[in-house]
């Protein structure tokens, strides 16, 4: 029976290894046709990979089980994991994600950058403000729609989100700024989008659903390279693999893998933690027309470890500006026979 059962499990990691939806088939940069530049480059996975192995016969565990950095950056262990994550819309005019979209990681980008990071960073320590409230702010900053005009649940979260400068250059109003919010989002119909958006909060009195009916049209989204597939992993410039399977717009799965080798006794890579920062990207789809998604808190709120390390923010992020560093002295061999040294008192 066990003979069987083996032989059973050895049979599907061949077809697994051997399928095209079972690692990365795309060893190419993204078509430059496909509005995808912004994409990482994707590396194939050579067949028998401990990728395919380990991902298929083990189970993931829980990737915010991992401590984080005291910005909310992810400390990666070797391993298999996944976590399911609050999601935003940060392209209106386009269909939710569903089965049928695979979706790929890449930088954060969308209208008014800096203020759309903010608020999903700050999130992770607001579990408790309503995403659709966050939403809201959200499409009001990718409209550029008028702050002033924003419901007071909507700019009571923008207080808790957003430092007081934001807010002030969000209380500049929105004139001129849909042709500059526009150039994010090729759709031909952005311009009318993002007016229907503005109208709605300049009425003020909307629900949710008329925002949303706007900002997330029903229908099936249109696949144009149906050569990506759902399943496909993404390999990083730091050497893990990435994938993403959103349910909608507002939840999505996120599933990371570090091979093993990849950190040494330590946890380390060349003395620094690596690090996954999922506020940084957003998910974006690979072959098709659907939302573009930014990626907040996540859907179960757990107590994390937090780790204090030196700031790694990755993709090119700018770093706090620094001090001159001095090289310090060369520690001096231990003596046993020497005085204990007293420290100052500051007092």
């Amino acid at each position: 029976m066990s003979k069987y059962l083996l032989s059973i499990v050895w049979l599907i990691l061949v077809l697994a290894a051997c399928a095209p939806t079972s690692h990365n088939t795309i060893n190419k940069p993204i078509d430059p046709k496909h509005p995808r530049e912004d994409a990482l480059q994707t590396n194939a996975i050579p067949l028998g990979d401990s990728l395919v192995v380990d991902t298929l016969v083990n189970k993931p565990a829980s990737l915010v089980n991992l401590p984080v950095s005291q910005d909310g950056q992810i400390i990666l262990s070797e391993g298999f994991y996944e976590s399911e994550f609050k999601s935003y819309c940060l392209q209106p005019g386009t269909p939710s994600p569903s089965d049928r979209d695979a979706y790929l990681q890449a930088p954060l980008n969308s209208y008014r950058k800096d203020i759309v990071e903010t608020a999903l960073r700050n999130s992770l320590d607001k579990p408790n403000l309503d995403q659709k409230e966050i939403q809201l702010l959200l499409w009001s900053v990718v409209s550029g729609s008028n702050y002033n005009k924003l419901s007071w649940e909507v700019q009571n979260t923008a207080t808790q989100l957003l430092t007081p400068k934001q807010i002030f250059q969000l209380k500049g109003g929105y004139a001129g700024m849909v042709k500059t919010a526009a150039s994010f989002i090729p759709e031909s119909n952005v311009k009318n989008i993002y007016n229907q958006m503005n109208n709605l909060f300049e009425l003020g009195n909307s629900s949710y659903e008329a925002y949303e009916r706007i900002a997330v049209p029903g229908g099936a989204s249109v696949i144009h390279h149906p050569e990506y597939k759902k399943e496909q992993w993404y390999k990083q410039p730091e050497g893990y693999y990435v994938r993403y399977f959103p349910t909608n717009y507002r939840k999505v799965k996120v599933q990371v893998y570090v091979p093993k080798g990849s950190l040494d006794s330590t946890g380390k890579v060349n003395g620094k933690y690596l690090l996954f920062d999922p506020v940084t990207m957003m998910a974006i789809p690979a072959n098709s027309n659907a939302q573009r998604l930014g990626i907040g808190a996540p859907i179960i709120t757990v107590i994390r470890t937090v780790i204090q390390v030196e700031s790694q923010l990755p993709h090119g992020n700018p770093k706090k500006p620094q001090t001159p560093a001095t090289t310090p002295p060369a520690p001096k061999p231990y003596d046993p026979k020497a005085p204990p040294v007293s420290k100052p008192n500051n007092t």
